[in-house]
């Protein structure tokens, strides 16, 4: 005879299986991680992980080279990078770069990522070409830059019919920083705006219509219907730039100006780079990258209550 198992007083009954579990079961490893998911996370527990793991331990150590013997030294490392001059201008030069170049290249991404979903002509060789940055190396692009703002380049070029005497962009410690960020915002923008638009391409067109025919112009289209619908895909975009910006700094630092003139483009990534590879301080190095670590993560928290989606 077939059992009747009833889930409540006003639940309906349904049959129970002869000889079936009273209950849910778990799963067998094969089920919770079929086809090839698990030698994907162990791949990723190793090389993704393990590193991060490492950074921490050598933290903790007094690492002078990688071919001397490392010895632990608790907190040492973090008390000489927080007596460290150098430390605190790198980590405002890193929040200037962040909080001045971050909101101006997702808002220009966003507004040319507007204009590309409108489909003007020739939108579609212009997501091409929106994409040319990202495929320049950073020593070619470095290369242009350099070209365009030493004291006899193009910039200066044009200033100086305009009355301007022109400046050393580079080597100048009121502009330098400023060079900088205009490198990885010409670097940013057009790839950041791809990525919006490919968002923005999934608006309702009847909606955009009736907008239109209720008077709304291309600016309330904008920031009225178009941001609320993308502000969480936006976000995840805000994330990536501010990953690259603060993490992928150091290649434009080392090609343009080496952290100077002084420490005024001296960046958190950079100045973990001439840690480990210039003066061989292995431990210092991985404290500030420790420290970098963990103003990813709140930056990334931030930015995402920011941005996520309100509708």
């Amino acid at each position: 005879m077939t059992a009747l198992v009833e889930a409540g007083p006003d639940a309906a009954v349904r049959p129970a299986l002869p000889g079936g579990p009273a209950g849910p079961r778990r799963g067998s490893l094969r089920d919770r991680f079929p086809g090839l998911a698990l030698p994907a996370l162990v791949w990723y527990a190793v090389f993704m992980i393990g590193p991060v793991v490492a950074m921490f331990v050598i933290a903790f150590l007094s690492w002078p080279g990688m071919l001397e013997t490392p010895e632990p030294t608790g907190l040492g490392n973090f008390a000489r990078v927080f007596a460290d001059e150098t430390f605190w201008a790198a980590v405002a030069n890193s929040a200037i770069q962040i909080v001045v170049g971050l909101p101006v290249m997702i808002v220009l991404a966003f507004l040319l990522a507007f204009y590309v979903v409108q489909k003007p002509r020739g939108h579609r060789v212009l997501r091409y070409l929106l994409f040319i940055p990202a495929l320049i190396s950073a020593p070619a692009t470095a290369m242009v830059f350099y070209a365009m703002l030493n004291p006899d380049g193009l910039v200066n070029g044009v200033l100086r019919p305009l009355g301007s005497e022109g400046t050393a962009w580079l080597a100048d410690p009121g502009t330098a920083l400023g060079a900088i960020i205009a490198v990885e915002l010409w670097s940013g923008i057009g790839y950041s705006a791809v990525l919006i638009a490919s968002r923005l391409d999934g608006v309702d067109v009847e909606i955009v219509q009736a907008a239109r025919i209720d008077g709304a112009g291309d600016w309330r289209l904008a920031w009225r219907m178009y941001w609320p619908i993308a502000r969480d895909f936006i976000g995840v975009v805000a994330m990536l730039q501010f990953l690259s910006m603060l993490f992928n700094s150091a290649q434009s630092v080392l090609l343009l100006t080496q952290g100077g003139p002084g420490t005024s483009t001296t960046t958190l990534a950079y100045l973990i780079y001439q840690k480990a590879f210039v003066e061989a301080d292995l431990g210092y190095s991985q404290a500030v990258g420790v420290i970098l670590f963990v103003i990813g993560l709140l930056g990334m928290g931030t930015i995402h209550r920011l941005l996520r989606a309100t509708h």
